[in-house]
């Protein structure tokens, strides 16, 4: 299994079980919503449901998942994220920065749980890596690279 797909396999499944957990004494399933900005990809939802089986959940038995993608079109994530919120999900799972900065504008009380490619700090999704605070929580994957000149010979 790639590292990735491990990635998202725990995003999926840790991340979410504590709001699923403290949720499931409701009434009914819990629900977990999913943000993505482009087409959702079937290898992301694999590994989601995955690491929510890993943890126990099972969607349509005991976890529900509702599903909203801006297909590429941006401007679409502010609604979409205010309809998951509407729905009072147990969790906001978000791919990508736009997803979870809209998720974020959209509650402040229903955790998010983001992976993105980007500075989480600079776009404001969380006051520190080591702290997020508030509701946001997740994994960005930074690459710093120094570039050493050449030296010709």
């Amino acid at each position: 299994m790639s590292s990735r797909r491990q990635f998202i396999s725990l995003l999926g499944g840790a991340a979410v079980v504590w709001p699923l957990a403290a949720r499931a004494q409701q009434a009914g399933v819990p629900l977990v919503g999913l943000l993505v900005s482009t087409q959702i990809d079937d290898r992301q939802i694999a590994a989601i449901r995955q690491g929510l089986k890993d943890a126990g959940y099972i969607e349509g038995r005991n976890v529900a998942i509702k599903y909203r993608s801006g297909d590429g079109r941006f401007d679409r994530l502010p609604a979409m994220a205010a309809e998951l919120a509407a729905d009072a999900p147990a969790a906001i799972i978000a791919l990508a920065p736009a997803a979870a900065l809209a998720a974020k504008a959209a509650t402040a009380t229903i955790p998010i749980v983001f992976s993105i490619g980007g500075d989480a700090v600079k776009l404001g999704l969380v006051s520190s890596l080591n702290r997020p605070g508030g509701n946001v929580t997740g994994v960005t994957f930074l690459s710093t690279q120094r570039i050493q000149p050449l030296n010709p010979r």
